[in-house]
């Protein structure tokens, strides 16, 4: 359970969050949506990451509904846990998926997500 405790507190240190102050998961909402099981927290999580690396290789490699399908599963994935960031440029890419800007910035918040929960993971 300590092991656990720490690996949550870890990310806090300064240069692990995201520009903004904010993490990049909310684990509030990733809380209520693992009734509070750390273990199954950071199983959903490393799902996650997993899905959203090969999710964004149809976002950049796709043609225009493709990448609207692609952004449209990984807004719902990082939604359900409290990837708020990565969710709403993927919206962005959803709405839009000729704007081929917000690849680079779904990738960059993508890339954020997946360093935290590593660091989670360790």
């Amino acid at each position: 359970m300590a092991a656990l405790r720490i690996a949550f507190e870890a990310p806090d240190t300064p240069g692990n969050s995201a520009a903004t102050g904010k993490k990049p998961i909310d684990f509030a909402h990733l809380a209520a949506q693992t009734m509070g099981d750390k273990a199954l927290e950071i199983e959903v999580l490393q799902l996650f990451a997993r899905q959203a690396r090969q999710v964004m290789k149809e976002i950049v490699e796709g043609e225009s509904t493709l990448r609207a399908q692609a952004a449209h599963r990984l807004k719902g994935a990082a939604l359900a846990v409290g990837a708020v960031d990565v969710a709403s440029i993927a919206g962005a890419i959803e709405q839009d998926p000729a704007d081929a800007s917000l690849s680079d910035t779904l990738s960059a918040a993508v890339l954020e997500a997946e360093l935290f929960i590593l660091k989670l993971s360790r």
